[in-house]
């Protein structure tokens, strides 16, 4: 593996660029190479946020090319179509409907729900590392809550693929 590639998107407040932090720290704990980039356009009235974040060896930007992305997380339904342009042909799409809607004990977890179903494809960051990501990305009061989300995210992707 060269180059990983994986964008992350939604709306302005779904923690967009908290998700793509947590993955940035993950990779970089597992020995990668890292580089993330962020595009805010009109987040803080809700506005289209996406995030690139890029990890592995001999990595010379820190934007996804067009086309060129391995994973596509998307936060908000309404954004898929708006971003399925940076998705390869092979890549994998993420989007809330993996998961059922009463999965979540807090919907602003979604975000690091989605990292869990993310992580089953980007299988080369041990789960420790997410884990220690989450922990050094968020309130300590939030970890227990997010460790669960990570996990629905997780069994929601694994029965998905089943």
């Amino acid at each position: 593996m060269n180059v990983k590639n994986i964008v992350i998107a939604g709306l302005g407040g779904q923690g967009v660029v908290k998700a793509s932090d947590i993955l940035a720290e993950a990779a970089f704990r597992a020995g990668f190479e890292v580089k993330k980039s962020e595009l805010h356009g009109m987040s803080q009235r809700g506005g289209s946020v996406s995030s690139d974040v890029r990890y592995g060896k001999g990595i010379l930007s820190p934007m996804v090319p067009p086309g060129e992305a391995d994973v596509l997380v998307v936060l908000e339904e309404t954004q898929v179509e708006i971003n399925r342009p940076t998705l390869r042909a092979e890549g994998v799409l993420i989007t809330p409907n993996l998961l059922a809607p009463e999965a979540l004990k807090n919907k602003k977890s979604l975000n690091v729900a989605l990292l869990g179903a993310a992580s089953t494809v980007l299988d080369d960051i041990a789960e420790a590392h997410w884990i220690a990501a989450i922990h050094a990305n968020l309130a300590e009061k939030l970890h227990l809550l997010n460790e669960q989300a990570f996990e629905i995210g997780r069994a929601a992707a694994r029965t998905a693929r089943a």
